[in-house]
């Protein structure tokens, strides 16, 4: 009889010997790497074992979410993960309390909680990598995604393949250049069944929609976009490298802390400020100045967005063209009220943002 089809991955992530943990919800993705791990793991060639030779397990979060589907696909996993001899480690969390004390969606709430799982595990030496079942029609819904909202480079960079915990371990996603039909084929062949969650099909949710309306009208133009997202998020990604080395490297030369004092020299003390000189700001090509002005506001904890950068260009003047020293005429106002409490000055000589504080109420 014919072996069953091995599922092709990514195996330069893993090292022999080192302590692997699948995220597993019950899914076909996670489902589907387990097993390719798992099969990975016991390859033998002319009777001599030639596997990954890792150190296999395997983590469940059970999210507290869908009730008596969330306990099935608990169980599930167990049974799972007990048939394949392999470890598993599962935590249980409430994740609407969480969402409701932190004042975030239910989604970030539960990436919260699973990321928090991940890194206690590596913490702990139960792990050194976590391994995520993210394919390649997951990277191409979330560039979509990005690009729809308006996403600068680093987000449209999507998923990437390799992401450091702190203080310790990484996530790998050794599926990302296979897609979603591929893995249900290759468990199908193995006779091997998954769950399904029904909020997967919920087009309440952006990525539904998505998944299951924008893409396939896309996909019918051409045939290959799931591959030309991912090939853009390659771009994207080697961009965010290259312009962060150079920012690393120019931004202690540009920008200063704290507001001028008479005599010379800066005040450190009061709101933290940061600013940064006008002729060096004009003397750049127009893609380091918005980057320059996005790091210069990232450093005080905010963000600007495309058109903030464009009004802060124009509010000093400087033509947001790729002219090198092409100056505008200075906007009457020396102040400028952005998103988010961000305010940005202007003198003769710099450019100052800080964030503005609300003064008490005295009623």
């Amino acid at each position: 009889m014919a072996a069953k089809p091995n599922l092709a991955f990514d195996r330069t992530f893993f090292r022999p010997g080192e302590r692997v943990a699948v995220a597993v919800s019950g899914g076909a993705d996670s489902v589907a790497l387990l097993l390719a791990l798992h099969q990975a793991n016991h390859e033998q060639r002319n009777g001599r074992a030639v596997g990954l030779g890792v150190g296999l397990a395997a983590v469940h979060v059970h999210h507290g979410i869908r009730g008596a589907d969330a306990d099935a696909d608990a169980e599930f996993v167990r049974a799972l993960c007990a048939r394949l001899d392999v470890p598993l480690h599962v935590h249980q969390a409430d994740v609407p309390a969480l969402a409701k004390k932190n004042h975030e969606t239910m989604e970030e709430a539960a990436r919260n909680v699973r990321y928090a799982v991940f890194r206690e595990l590596c913490g702990s030496g139960a792990a050194e990598t976590i391994a995520t079942a993210h394919t390649l029609s997951d990277q191409a819904e979330t560039v979509l995604m990005k690009l729809l909202r308006g996403a600068w480079t680093e987000g449209i960079s999507g998923i990437h393949p390799v992401l450091e915990l702190k203080p310790q371990g990484r996530v790998v996603r050794p599926l990302l250049g296979v897609t979603r039909a591929e893995l249900e084929a290759f468990l199908r062949e193995q006779g091997q069944p998954w769950r399904e969650d029904a909020s997967n099909a919920d087009a309440a949710y952006t990525r539904n929609r998505i998944r299951h309306e924008l893409l396939p009208a896309l996909r019918a133009e051409n045939p290959k976009l799931d591959t030309m997202l991912a090939n853009l998020a390659e771009i994207a990604r080697a961009e965010q490298v290259h312009w962060q080395a150079e920012l690393t490297r120019l931004l202690p030369q540009v920008l200063m802390p704290g507001r001028p004092v008479r005599g010379g020299g800066r005040a450190a003390s009061g709101p933290a400020c940061v600013a940064i000189e006008l002729e060096r700001l004009r003397g750049m090509s127009l893609a380091l100045r918005r980057r320059v002005l996005r790091a210069a506001v990232e450093s005080l904890g905010a963000t600007l967005s495309f058109a903030a950068t464009e009004r802060v260009l124009a509010f000093c003047g400087i033509d947001n063209k790729e002219v090198v020293g092409e100056n505008r005429p200075l906007t009457a106002k020396n102040a400028l009220h952005l998103e988010g409490g961000l305010r940005a000055e202007r003198s003769v000589r710099e450019l100052r943002f800080f964030m503005e504080t609300k003064l008490p109420d005295r009623g």
